[in-house]
């Protein structure tokens, strides 16, 4: 089958309307480079657009009805909005389902230490990483410290170009002969990645007594705490109620000399939340209820009580046909098996340069527009949740009776590994589910390049299929 380009699809009106929309997710990746923050701007965009808060209507006693937007928040990492429809949610809704984690360096409990004339921060990585891509990059520090009395202290620094950067750094070349003959897993160590964040020692007063001139021992490590405590007013014991991100540090970036792709950390999944967000907040009239839900932790495996295996969800599925009259443990199952989901994650991006690695005629290609993925999983579709011909041909009907420009697509060749999604989980419900998306080249890499074209489509796609009717 031929593969088209997006590209040569658009009018003059539409390549406007996809570089506007390019405008505003790059600076939704710049203001969202952790779940909190993420969770900030999607609350912001949704109270805008008229949402309110699922706990404050049924706190005050209200109700729900056709038409009426309200959304949720857990442990500020993850969100849901739902867009009550014309038919009962017992007959099932329309979800759109996207993580808005990305791999990154956390911050241990116990970090801060000095080395040789150095105060470091040490690190555990998070998600699935090439390590050795993380050295020698400018660094920013973003997250919240929580004090013993409650209070939370935000954290972001590196990002505004007067702030400081941190970084990792890294063997020079004329040392690195060994180093250079370990294999990629190995060049760079877990324990390595520890961020650089001082070098100058505090000032210590000689005059002063015995007690004070002890801290000269550590005297850089001395030096930081002064400034966390005089600019955050934290102390080196609330590291351990904290959750500190390290992150690449700058802003997205449009890539190419005619400004077609995006440069960015954190494209997946933020680009399919983004596009998802946007769809959600664009149907303002459909049959069925719309839900678009934003979860944490997919990069670790979807686990934890904000992750798409909590009962979160599902709670609020509860809550929400409670508010229109509808709860029942029956109706609430039926709700959900009779649901239609699209999982909205990346796929792999042919990359020519490795082109060995990819299956030409079953890979993504950067503006080919959006892509289907009817299965994920590893060497034998292993943990996925492949998706079943009816469905797929549902969603053909959609998409194409609105004109959406779509691809088909497998991560990489079959032997070679693989990913999952939150597809799989979703899927125990019992409802229709296919992973659809944007392509990404540098897969989680700190930088990560995605095509305008496939944003904007995929965006157009979510929207279709938040529209469409029932399977």
């Amino acid at each position: 089958m031929e593969k088209k380009n997006t590209w040569e699809t658009y009018s003059s009106k539409q390549l406007k309307e996809v570089d506007a929309f390019a405008d505003e997710y790059r600076k939704f990746l710049d203001e969202g480079k952790t779940e909190r923050e993420c969770v900030d701007c999607i609350v912001n965009a949704a109270e805008k657009a008229g949402y309110r808060e699922l706990q404050t209507v049924r706190k005050k006693g209200g109700s729900l009805k056709k038409g009426d937007k309200v959304y949720a928040v857990w442990m500020n990492k993850s969100v849901v909005l739902f867009r009550i429809g014309e038919k009962p949610m017992a007959e099932g809704m329309n979800i759109l389902g996207a993580h808005i984690d990305s791999p990154r360096l956390d911050v241990k409990q116990n970090p801060l230490y000095e080395e040789g004339g150095f105060a470091y921060l040490d690190t555990h990585y998070y998600g699935g990483v090439k390590k050795y891509q993380w050295v020698t990059l400018p660094l920013a520090l973003h997250g919240v410290m929580v004090k013993k009395d409650g209070t939370t202290v935000e954290i972001n620094i590196g990002e505004n170009e007067e702030d400081p950067v941190f970084f990792v750094s890294d063997l020079l070349i004329h040392l690195a002969q060994e180093q250079l003959e370990k294999k990629a897993a190995k060049v760079i160590e877990g324990e390595a990645l520890d961020i650089i964040i001082g070098n100058k020692p505090i000032l210590i007063n000689k005059e002063k007594k015995d007690k004070e001139k002890e801290k000269a021992k550590e005297a850089v490590k001395q030096g930081i705490l002064d400034i966390l405590k005089k600019e955050y007013d934290v102390e080196e014991e609330d590291f351990i109620s904290a959750e500190l991100e390290v992150v690449p540090a700058g802003k997205a970036r449009e890539a190419g000399l005619d400004r077609s792709m995006i440069l960015a950390y954190g494209q997946d999944d933020r680009v399919c939340a983004f596009s998802s967000l946007k769809a959600m907040l664009e149907v303002e009239e459909s049959e069925r209820t719309a839900c678009c839900l934003l979860v944490d932790k997919e990069e670790i495996g979807s686990v934890g009580a904000t992750g798409m295996q909590s009962r979160f969800f599902e709670n609020m599925v509860a809550e929400v046909m409670n508010l229109t009259g509808e709860y029942s443990e029956l109706n609430v199952r039926r709700c959900l098996s009779a649901s239609c989901m699209l999982s909205s994650d990346v796929s792999s991006a042919f990359d020519p340069t490795f082109a060995a690695s990819f299956d030409k005629k079953n890979v993504a290609y950067l503006g080919g527009g959006m892509v289907l993925n009817k299965f994920t999983g590893s060497r034998g579709k292993s943990g996925s949740n492949d998706a079943n011909a009816e469905y797929l041909a549902h969603i053909r009907s959609i998409f194409e009776e609105e004109k959406v420009n779509f691809q088909t697509a497998e991560l990489g060749k079959v032997d070679l590994g693989g990913g999952g999604t939150i597809a799989y989980i979703l899927a125990l419900y019992g409802m229709n589910v296919i992973d659809s998306g944007v392509a990404v080249m540098n897969m989680h890499a700190p930088w990560e390049a995605t095509s305008k074209a496939d944003v904007y489509e995929t965006k157009r796609g979510y929207v279709a299929f938040l529209k469409g009717a029932k399977l």
